[in-house]
């Protein structure tokens, strides 16, 4: 089966003129290229496939190849591949085919229809008309998904080779969080799987700049960090992650997606914590989790 992009890219990374600093920006959920081929097979108009983009994030962290750091980002929308999921979380009520042992078919995110290639988009809208084959799976997994991560890959390991270490910044938006009147929602949401994909001193600098614009900010609730938090961030290797969510009611209009007048705003306070982190002191980063044998050697 031909790729449905085959005379566009899926994605692409934006490298920096020079690279100053070992951080690297991942929108995995922005892309809002989708194939003629992929909206036939929809049941959805144009607005509701739409609903599941991280809308506008790329754009947000836009400035981060200018000031020194690269920004991977997909131009396919997530409704069509998630690649913060495992490469074969896939929900077997969606094929022709049965699907053996080899898949993961059972997890909480298949349940929810929300797998690598998502049966639902918000509000639970089925996407699809007809059930799909694996030969179609296997297209956007093994010709996108691999791919994907392989690039990211790559920039954190010529990160870690150029400095000794290495941190994704996993760039992600959410719907507007309602809570009881006793209890403010939270405008960010910070996620390092309690703890573990990330050092401290890293969560609580991106917490300060936050907040220090005015902006609530939270910790690994509701969102604690998903596939790419969790298989990048080894500290112990000297490999960081942490996934950034940002309420999109600042910076959007969440139902017609269209940028309001708050979005120059958020990108200021997002160029702020780029030139942050750029600036952040490795030595106190990497204090309490040692640099890797070969990284300390150098």
């Amino acid at each position: 089966m031909r790729s449905d992009y085959w005379d566009q890219p899926a994605f692409e990374t934006i490298r920096p003129r020079r690279l100053v600093a070992p951080l690297v920006f991942n929108s995995a959920h922005s892309g809002r290229v989708y194939p003629e081929r992929f909206l036939a097979m929809t049941r959805l108009d144009h607005l509701s496939i739409r609903q599941s983009e991280d809308g506008w994030v790329d754009e947000l962290y836009s400035r981060a190849p200018h000031l020194g750091a690269p920004l991977l980002r997909a131009h396919f929308p997530r409704a069509y591949l998630d690649v913060n999921r495992e490469p074969w979380e896939l929900d077997p009520t969606m094929f022709v085919e049965p699907l053996s042992d080899r898949y993961n078919t059972t997890s909480p995110r298949v349940a929810a229809g929300l797998g690598t290639l998502a049966r639902v988009v918000a509000e639970n809208k089925p996407i699809y008309r007809e059930r799909l084959t694996l030969e179609d799976a296997r297209m956007r997994i093994e010709g996108i998904y691999h791919p994907y991560h392989s690039a990211l890959q790559g920039l954190l390991s010529e990160a870690l080779s150029a400095f000794g270490v290495a941190i994704l910044i996993d760039c992600h938006s959410m719907p507007r969080i309602t809570r009881a009147a006793d209890r403010a929602a939270p405008d960010i949401v910070l996620g390092d799987r309690y703890g573990t994909t990330c050092a401290p001193a890293l969560v609580d600098l991106v917490e300060t700049i936050f907040t220090s614009a005015g902006l609530r900010v939270a910790r690994n609730r509701p969102y604690a960090g998903g596939f790419s938090t969790r298989s990048y961030g080894r500290p112990q290797h000297g490999v960081h992650a942490l996934q950034i969510e940002i309420s999109r009611h600042l910076y959007m209009n969440e139902a017609t997606l269209t940028k309001h007048r708050g979005f120059d705003a958020i990108r200021g306070i997002v160029d702020r914590l780029v030139m942050a982190l750029i600036g952040i002191d490795l030595v106190s980063l990497v204090g309490s989790h040692p640099l890797p044998q070969k990284a300390a050697a150098e």
